[in-house]
């Protein structure tokens, strides 16, 4: 197995240089032009593709433009319009009930505070923490989601499985100018290499200093399970 360095601060340090390397233009993959599309985006994308989303998206935000268009349609419709999307009836009621707070408490503008976003529907503090990242230009965390989750585990950087308790040790070894881009960085290796049931371990940069790397370990990190 790879060889991780002495402490969790400097491997987070060193995967973060060479990922950069290897992916230069790491951002985003959500398309949205404001901060309410950003919003609905984030929201459509758990547990669904954000290719898939942007399919969507495309003519589900030439219909709804405002927060007062979402609060007008019925959950049917709109669940009628985000067809494709998993969960979609779920989804078009968290639509609907995010368009009718903005609309009631926020003057129809998406808030900028972690508290005031995770109180809206179907938003975590994992989609808070996108939207002021992305929408609102505030770092205050890290977006933890199933590839964060998966690679920060296999390289030791935590030993945690909820994403609340995954974020807190991250936040203690990832340097606090790159908590917005570590997401990003590990979201693309993970697509691109360390995939959930395919690592390819001969094309990982980090395959050195990977405690999970599965040359000599016989043990997946992430799932606690052999490769």
């Amino acid at each position: 197995m790879g060889t991780p360095l002495d402490s969790r601060e400097a491997q987070a340090a060193e995967a973060v240089d060479r990922l950069h390397e290897e992916y230069p233009d790491s951002t985003i993959s959500l398309s949205y032009s404001d901060r309410l599309e950003l919003l609905v985006a984030v929201v459509l994308s758990a547990q669904c593709t954000d290719e898939r989303v942007n399919e969507v998206t495309a003519d589900l935000f030439e219909k709804y433009q405002s927060a007062a268009d979402y609060a007008a349609a019925s959950e049917e419709q709109l669940a009628e319009d985000i067809y494709g999307i998993t969960f979609h009836n779920n989804k078009g009621g968290y639509l609907k009930g995010i368009g009718e707070i903005l609309v009631e408490e926020h003057d129809g503008e998406v808030p900028d505070t972690m508290s005031e976003l995770t109180d809206l529907p179907g938003v975590g503090r994992k989609t808070a923490n996108v939207v002021l990242q992305h929408g609102h230009d505030i770092v205050e965390g890290i977006v933890v989601d199933t590839h964060v989750q998966r690679l920060s585990r296999r390289l030791g950087l935590t030993e945690e499985q909820r994403p609340e308790a995954i974020e807190d040790d991250l936040l203690d070894v990832v340097p606090e100018e790159e908590w917005q881009q570590f997401t990003h960085l590990l979201i693309d290796h993970g697509r691109a290499v360390c995939g959930a049931r395919s690592a390819d371990c001969d094309a990982c940069v980090l395959a050195d200093i990977c405690p999970s790397e599965q040359g000599d370990s016989a043990v997946d990190l992430a799932s606690g399970e052999a490769w």
